[in-house]
């Protein structure tokens, strides 16, 4: 076996230079929070998410999850449904009353229920359990190119009664305010910038949620769902946004830009 030189050891000790790339790359890393009791995963998880450039925090209890996801800012939240004092679906309730950060719910493997249940209160994606750590930081990573890449032109989109303004991704219904999750902002977008024409589940898929979905996966389903529950099912007298079976969606109205 060969040993280093005395220069060659010298050389692969951290030097000050090295020390303060490593400090900026801390304070620039993206900021996760993950939110789950799994102590052990937790430790694994922030050391792969730490190892692709991301800061992570961890905390183990829905107290902890709300404190912190309101409290502090996150560019995004990774959160459990069972978690100790309640569930994930509170907390994201509660933090949708706030803020808009993307969340990615973490599921019980074939529980329909949690997944539609985590949709409607908010979550922009789901993960069910156990799954591959590789899979969670590209569904972060998708998440997170969306959030950034899809900030569209400047010009205010007007459509029967809402303000769409893509730069700062407001949505104005008769002047007052909806708040809607990143994902169901660039669903909504995608449909009006169609402008009449059908927008197929696998294009929404594709576009706003960075995967393709399997057959029984109603998640484009639910965040429509969601769509329609805020801004209400109709448009004067028409459906506002049709679902054409086996084909896609529409949304109803004559698209004006500012």
């Amino acid at each position: 076996m060969v040993k280093p030189s005395s220069n060659q050891s010298e050389s692969m000790k951290p030097t000050p230079d090295d020390d303060m790339q490593s400090d900026r790359q801390e304070a620039t890393a993206v900021r996760i929070l993950l939110v789950d009791d799994d102590k052990e995963l937790c430790t694994s998880l922030q050391r792969l998410l730490r190892m692709d450039g991301f800061q992570i925090s961890a905390v183990h209890s829905v107290p902890e999850g709300y404190s912190q996801a309101t409290e502090e800012t996150y560019a995004l939240v990774v959160l459990d449904v069972m978690l100790p004092g309640g569930d994930g679906r509170t907390i994201l309730r509660k933090i949708r009353t706030v803020s808009d950060v993307p969340i990615i719910m973490l599921t019980a493997r074939g529980d329909e229920t949690d997944r539609i249940a985590g949709l409607e209160a908010g979550a922009d994606d789901y993960l069910p359990k156990p799954f591959n750590a590789r899979e969670l930081v590209a569904r972060i990573r998708s998440v997170l190119k969306r959030r950034v890449h899809q900030t569209p032109e400047s010009q205010v989109i007007r459509i029967g009664d809402i303000e769409i303004h893509p730069p700062t991704r407001r949505v104005l219904q008769d002047g007052a305010e909806v708040l809607l999750t990143g994902t169901e902002f660039e669903i909504l977008l995608l449909l009006v910038k169609a402008d009449g024409k059908v927008v197929s589940r696998d294009e929404i898929a594709e576009i706003c949620l960075g995967r393709q979905v399997a057959p029984f996966d109603r998640s484009v389903d639910n965040h429509i769902s969601n769509l329609r529950k805020k801004l209400g099912g109709t448009l004067g007298d028409t459906e506002r946004i049709r679902s054409l079976r086996g084909t896609g969606y529409i949304y109803t109205g004559q698209v004006e830009t500012q």
